[in-house]
């Protein structure tokens, strides 16, 4: 008898159908209390599409059996003059002595044939709840990931834009965000970062970038564990995608290098980041809290005699010799606008002759500097 019990416990439908909406839950991350909710108000509707539009109904679905029920929702009343939401209140006390006029009652109207419009209901919202919350779960996650890199593999490119892979979803890598000197084929693997993470109907839009500052930051912040530790600081990057790069460190410890920590054994360190950058050059200057040493760094690879400021201005004159010139400003003034971007500083650079024939301003302040240790990293062309 008991086994009788069991079988007839196994086959029945709503426990067949709870059991599933539980498993599915689980399986999927939602809690089973937002299935149950979502499907008896998609069943509100069914209902009132199927059998009565008119009627103020309410629908159970209950948590034990599995089972349904649809209830009128009916407006005690003196004398009904609709019976369709409202019930007399002799009918009322009729079904329970305690009702008075203006209370709400519940009768049971579940029609008979319910049952092929339920399944089919519930089936099409859990369906869309489990689809829903997968697509938050990704938003929640990727929401988590902004600023941070992120690696996919490209799946196609369209119109310009490169869809990424990430496995659970896809990233977009549209073309101002693409490395110029980079192509893009299926099946690459790449590492980008994450700009920007939009809710759309289709679910998450992830937006990422391969010429972002915060991508050469995060792959130093990856790559050397003396930043991660907190005792090498990234203060400042500068970026020209794909060509050169200029990235400022300084180290709370004063027996750690900072640019040879960021350079490593041998060079494998930057050169990871380099290999990964499509072989774009990056110089990797200290920072200091003088400004004047601060610029004569950031112009490296050049070695400058002197620097004059404006703190006010944000504005500085730098001297170097006649024959670094041309290093200091740099390829169609690569370096000295790579150095601006780092500093936040306005630079003019003059060789020791042209500063020998002009009259300095009396607002800035020139000091005699010292190119501090940099290095500069450059992938095989």
């Amino acid at each position: 008898m008991a086994r009788k019990r069991a079988l007839a416990k196994a086959t029945d439908p709503g426990q067949e159908f709870l059991m599933t909406l539980r498993e599915l839950g689980k399986e999927k991350g939602i809690d089973e209390e937002v299935l149950f909710e979502a499907i008896e108000a998609a069943l509100i509707s069914a209902y009132k599409r199927n059998f009565s539009a008119k009627e103020n109904v309410s629908v159970t679905l209950s948590r034990e059996t599995g089972h349904y029920h649809v209830y009128a929702l009916k407006q005690v009343v003196e004398e009904a003059e609709n019976d369709i939401t409202e019930i007399s209140l002799a009918r009322a006390r009729a079904i329970k002595p305690d009702y008075e006029i203006g209370d709400e009652i519940e009768i049971e109207v579940t029609p008979a044939d319910f049952g092929r419009v339920a399944a089919q209901t519930a089936k099409q919202v859990v369906v869309q709840r489990i689809r829903e919350a997968e697509r938050g779960i990704i938003y929640e996650e990727y929401m988590e990931r902004e600023s941070d890199i992120i690696t996919g593999i490209v799946q196609r490119v369209e119109k310009g834009n490169v869809f990424v892979d990430l496995g659970k979803t896809e990233a977009i890598l549209t073309p101002s965000e693409q490395i110029p000197t980079e192509n893009y084929t299926h099946g690459m693997r790449i590492k980008a970062f994450v700009v920007e993470v939009k809710k759309t109907n289709k679910g998450p839009q992830i937006v990422v970038s391969r010429t972002h500052p915060g991508l050469l930051k995060r792959l130093f912040e990856l790559e050397v564990p003396e930043i991660q530790e907190g005792v090498v600081e990234i203060k400042s990057v500068a970026r020209e995608p794909g060509n050169r790069s200029k990235i400022a460190v300084w180290s709370k410890d004063e027996n750690v290098d900072p640019v040879g920590a960021c350079v490593g054994h041998r060079g494998m360190r930057v050169q990871a980041i380099v290999d990964e950058l499509v072989s774009e050059k990056i110089d990797i200057v200290k920072w200091n809290e003088d400004s004047a040493t601060y610029i004569a760094n950031a112009l490296s690879p050049a070695k400058v005699v002197s620097v004059a400021v404006n703190e006010e201005e944000r504005v500085s004159r730098v001297v170097v010799p006649d024959y670094q010139l041309s290093l200091a400003i740099g390829k169609e003034g690569q370096n000295a606008r790579l150095a601006a971007k780092l500093t936040s500083w306005k630079i003019d650079i003059k060789s020791e002759t042209q500063a020998a024939d002009e009259v300095l301003d009396d607002s800035m302040n020139e000091v005699s500097v010292i190119t501090e240790e940099s290095f500069s990293a450059e992938g095989e062309s």
